[in-house]
């Protein structure tokens, strides 16, 4: 075995020790998994986002020892082990990428998307919205929905098609607050994010990753505005908005 194999069976083997030895790891099911992976999830999201690549081997690490946890459990009932795991996705993967292992030309990586979604229908697949999470976070499921539907070619033309689209649902919600009617308010707002998330993929910004880094700014900003008021003497929640401007402005300079 090569050094990677080594250090893949190295885990395995814990895992077996940890399964039948230690008294936390022996009580886990699938169910009390799920959120502790959901959690890990979130951190190596972090740690991308922070380009902390320490912290990321480290994340890595941790949702390979869930992917593993998970396989051991559904062993202990004869359902799959992580060979048929690993097997499964290998097999997908040749399946799913003929321009590879099999005599399908592409030109570009949109028509390997395209011929992903295509190969899923052909699968069995009743919708090509089918594999999108019902639980992803709005923002990230639209983002997902409309990668979803460009494979099969349901997409705008031009991204200017698509700009014209957003002040169009900013023309529309607008309309409807001067109503003042909360429901169709609330629906047109819905509709002025999706399109901007459009136009976000249209020039290749990711809008869940934008939105975070611009959170993180604003956080460092606020805070360095709440140490530099108190540093002055003064408590912000008593100041006017003017005032708080001006060291709003200045934390500009440093974040």
């Amino acid at each position: 075995m090569n050094q990677k194999q080594v250090a893949f069976q190295r885990l395995l083997d814990i895992m077996d020790d940890l399964r039948s030895q230690c008294p936390w790891d022996k009580k886990q099911t699938l169910e009390s998994l799920r959120h502790l992976t959901i959690e890990e999830t979130y951190e190596l999201a972090d740690a991308i986002i922070e380009k902390d690549m320490d912290g990321l081997k480290g994340e890595i690490g941790d949702l390979m020892l869930h992917m593993v946890f998970y396989s051991k459990i559904a062993s202990e009932t004869n359902q799959f082990d992580i060979a048929d795991v690993l097997n499964g996705i290998c097999d997908k993967l040749i399946h799913r990428h003929p321009h590879i292992y099999g005599d399908v030309e592409v030109n570009d990586e949109e028509e390997v998307k395209a011929n992903w979604e295509k190969l899923k229908l052909k699968e069995g697949k009743k919708s090509v919205l089918e594999g999108v999470p019902k639980s992803l976070p709005a923002l990230v499921k639209a983002t997902r929905i409309q990668d979803k539907v460009k494979g099969i070619g349901f997409d705008w033309e031009e991204k200017n098609q698509v700009w014209n689209k957003v002040q169009e649902e900013i023309k529309e919600f607008q309309e409807e607050e001067k109503k003042g009617d909360q429901s169709k308010m609330e629906a047109e707002f819905g509709d002025v994010l999706f399109s901007l998330i459009n136009y976000a993929r249209f020039v290749g910004i990711n809008p869940e990753d934008a939105l975070e880094k611009t959170n993180r700014k604003f956080i460092k900003r606020f805070q360095w505005m709440e140490q530099a008021t108190k540093a002055d003497g003064k408590e912000i929640s008593e100041m006017d908005l003017a005032d708080m401007d001006e060291y709003w402005e200045k934390s500009k300079e440093n974040y």
